[in-house]
């Protein structure tokens, strides 16, 4: 009897909660022939009870308490000092954790963790990454804290590996228990092998005498550690899958498994011949062989996406009073970075002047700004929103916290994949036709030569496993991926690639995306500005990350003030009004300034000081090299679209310059150009938008695939699906077209997994085929996909 049906007689003879345990005597609230002290325990039990989870009572008496083997375990996150290292993010009011939690193995898993504001209301969110095991969690610091979280997902079954010695590495820890899997697996072979090869060659003198029954119940006790220990994946698994009434990959593998040890152990037991146990061991060693080989290929995979792909994203940095641009993975303990209006705070570090309120919805997924004073301690991942600060830094970050932080949940659109939703699907029907063809099989060869039916049923169940049709869309993608972000184009996910090949309309932002801020041609057209008024505006545009204002500030000759704006306000697609030494500036487009007097058909920031219209400073673009190349490839394939908050001044120009059929939209500010992409996609457009990340972030978010411009600016942005270096701006055309190779490939590679699979099947269902031949071919059909698809993809992009 298990535990739940013992917890059931238990509490149906006391006074006692179902759920926690605690004593009902004020308030019993029945339910489900159940009773329970409060509402709270009966909301709980009937998530779990809904979901199929009341296995979460086998693991403790009583859930809702700590159990007592854990009381005082973890008293030692009380301590702030220790929780200060394990915190990734702390703000008084939020907090932020990520566990390493080995015990992580199903869906099941997935959906407790993922829904523990259910049983702590602390828990704002909660996010498994389920290839890496890592539980991500956001707490309200009023509610609860990092010690009752610990004890609540240690009492439900997931202890956390936390390392004190080195709070970095607290992640980290290997599981090697696929590697003592497929060690005791091989083990076991090896030795049943041996003790086989007496009936294998016949020496019927010694064996039948002596050594027959010794051998033969050795490599039944020498089966169990395989199928109990080394196969147990397979079955828990299965168990997961049909509990769930999903009829998953492994259920097969564990019914053949199970097929072959129960007719062996009866042959063993009732001396009626020798049983399969040598196909049994080899069977489980080469799965578990394939399974290590798929585990390290993705595991290489990550690591290059993390670590070896180029990042362009760039951050100020001041030295002796000298402005520079720095990659983010320069950034060194200690050095000074200005942080401008809207820009990301990219590493962990001390407010030291200038007003601080930090958007740290990209951490937490609340829009509240924080507001920080100087000698604050400001978090990576906040972004700033009123105006420059400058900060120092305390502690580097890995670009791999980055992209987690980019991959949040909270951000990602809710796009459907395609190819996955294909793969499961074939997976599923796959399992379903397999068992069919095994059971028919079974049946036809039972009554043609039954000696057959044990070596056919499990042959087949065996060598047409969908593992190599599931592999070849995380492999294809993964790998690409991979070779995107070292050549400088860094995608969010996979999806993002399949929704690339399935673009039909791309629309260009102007100003920062086909122009270079860095070669603006800038003159100025009005009164005499006087020389304080000039550092005055100056002062006002270091605030700002607008490539127009990153242009301006460049250009001017004159030295910043040592004090900041008393108020700064930077208005998306219209400009900035800013007070600085009791002077209103107003900076932007001439109608943000109200300008009547001065109209200049160009690109020009407008200046008005003291609700006085100055002058202003007109930009002749320079546009980006290869523009006229990189339109005219796109045009063949795709419509194209430039939507620009500027106006109209240079469309002459460009019509020029750029194919006859181009579509031009001029004078739109954010909300036009999201209300401009939504109709698009009403009319069944799929669309991607480029733009530069500042001012596009709704049409950036709203399109199907968003992709960033980056030069020299940090526009690192949950809006965008992917960040392209400004450098590379000429391989756009070519990124494009391998992202629908790459899904050619994925579709060749499951034509290749088909006629595998029939090869295999008429093999097996002709008695070709014994399980041990089957159980090598199956991971190795996984192997020439997975080189199948990573061959493919390196080949198509070397011309990168």
């Amino acid at each position: 009897m298990n535990s739940f049906a013992m917890k059931f007689l238990h509490f149906m003879s006391s006074n006692n909660c179902f759920h926690c345990g605690t004593s009902c005597e004020k308030k019993v609230i029945h339910f489900n022939d159940k009773q329970f002290c409060c509402n709270g325990c009966k909301t709980v039990y009937e998530i779990l009870n809904i979901n199929e989870l009341t296995c979460y009572y086998d693991l403790e008496a009583s859930p809702g308490n700590i159990p007592n083997d854990i009381k005082g375990k973890y008293n030692y996150l009380d301590n702030p000092e220790i929780t200060d290292k394990l915190l990734e993010f702390d703000d008084t009011e939020t907090s932020v954790v990520e566990f390493y939690i080995p015990s992580i193995h199903c869906s099941s898993c997935i959906w407790v963790l993922e829904n523990l504001s259910k049983l702590n209301k602390g828990v704002a969110t909660s996010m498994v990454n389920f290839p890496l095991k890592k539980l991500r969690i956001t707490f309200k610091n009023n509610r609860t804290n990092l010690k009752q979280l610990v004890e609540l997902i240690t009492s439900i079954g997931y202890e956390p590996y936390i390392s004190l010695e080195d709070a970095d590495a607290k992640n980290n820890k290997i599981d090697n228990t696929l590697l003592y899997q497929v060690s005791i697996a091989a083990f076991c072979f090896g030795n049943i092998m041996l003790l086989s090869f007496p009936e294998y060659f016949e020496v019927d003198e010694f064996w039948l005498e002596k050594y027959k029954h010794l051998f033969r119940w050795l490599m039944f006790f020498m089966a169990i550690p395989v199928v109990f220990y080394s196969a147990k994946g397979f079955y828990i698994s299965a168990y997961k899958g049909l509990r769930h009434k999903i009829l998953n990959i492994d259920v097969p593998i564990a019914l053949g498994i199970s097929v072959l040890f129960i007719r062996s152990s009866i042959e063993i037991i009732l001396d009626i011949g020798s049983g399969f146990f040598d196909s049994l061991s080899g069977l489980v060693f080469f799965l578990l062989l394939g399974k290590y080989f798929q585990q390290k290929t993705y595991n290489f995979l990550s690591f290059e996406r993390d670590y070896k792909s180029y990042f362009p994203i760039a951050v100020t940095k001041i030295t002796e009073g000298i402005e520079n641009n720095i990659a983010v993975r320069d950034i060194q303990k200690g050095d000074r970075l200005l942080i401008r209006n809207e820009e990301l705070i990219p590493v962990d570090g001390i407010l030291i002047n200038g007003n601080a309120s930090i958007d740290y919805s990209f951490v937490t997924g609340e829009s509240l700004p924080v507001v920080k004073q100087s000698g604050d301690k400001l978090f990576a991942g906040g972004k700033q929103t009123t105006g420059a600060i400058e900060m120092e830094v305390i502690n580097t970050i890995s670009q791999s916290y980055l992209t987690q932080l980019w991959s949040n949940d909270v951000f990602n659109k809710n796009k459907v994949s395609t190819i996955k939703n294909i793969t499961d699907s074939i997976s599923k029907k796959f399992t379903i036709a397999i068992l069919s063809i095994a059971f028919i099989a079974g049946v036809f060869w039972y009554f043609y030569e039954d000696s057959k039916v044990i070596n056919v049923v499990t042959a087949v169940l065996i060598i047409a496993c969908p593992c190599a049709l599931a592999l070849s869309a995380p492999f294809a993608l993964g790998n690409m991926l991979r070779i995107f972000g070292y050549h400088k184009f860094y995608l969010k996910n996979a999806e993002a690639i399949e929704n690339i090949s399935k673009i039909n309309i791309i629309v260009f932002d102007k100003t920062g995306t086909i122009t270079s801020s860095n070669k603006s041609q800038i003159r100025y057209q009005g009164e005499e500005i006087k020389y304080e008024e000039l550092r005055n505006i100056k002062t006002v545009l270091r605030s700002s990350n607008h490539p127009l204002s990153r242009s301006l500030y460049d250009f001017l000759s004159v030295e910043v003030l040592n004090e900041k704006p008393s108020s700064f306000e930077e208005i998306h697609g219209k400009g900035i009004i800013a007070c600085i030494n009791n002077m209103e500036i107003k900076l932007g487009s001439a109608t943000f300034v109200e300008s009547t007097s001065l109209k200049i058909n160009e690109t020009a920031i407008y200046i008005k000081i003291n609700n006085k219209l100055i002058g202003c400073y007109t930009f002749k673009n320079t546009y980006r090299e290869s523009l006229k190349e990189v339109f005219n490839t796109l045009d063949f394939n795709y419509k194209l679209i430039i939507l620009s908050g500027d106006n109209a001044g240079e469309k002459p120009y460009l019509e020029q310059l750029l194919p006859n059929n181009i579509q031009f939209q001029f004078n739109q500010n954010p909300e036009n150009k999201l209300d401009f992409i939504k109709n698009l996609q009403k009319n069944g457009e799929s669309v991607m938008m480029i733009g530069d990340g500042l001012n596009d972030a709704g049409a950036l978010s709203q399109s199907d695939v968003g992709i960033a411009i980056s030069e020299n600016v940090n526009v690192f942005s949950p809006a965008c699906d992917a960040i392209l270096d400004a450098r590379l701006f000429n391989k756009l055309p070519k990124f494009l077209t391998l992202s629908r190779k790459t899904l050619t490939i994925i579709r060749a590679s499951f034509v290749f997994s088909f006629i595998y699979n029939i090869i295999g099947l008429y093999f097996a269902i002709t008695g070709q085929l014994t399980p041990i031949v089957a159980a090598i071919l199956m991971p190795l059909s996984s192997i020439t996909i997975v080189v199948f698809v990573t061959i493919l993809t390196n080949w198509i992009s070397r011309k990168l």
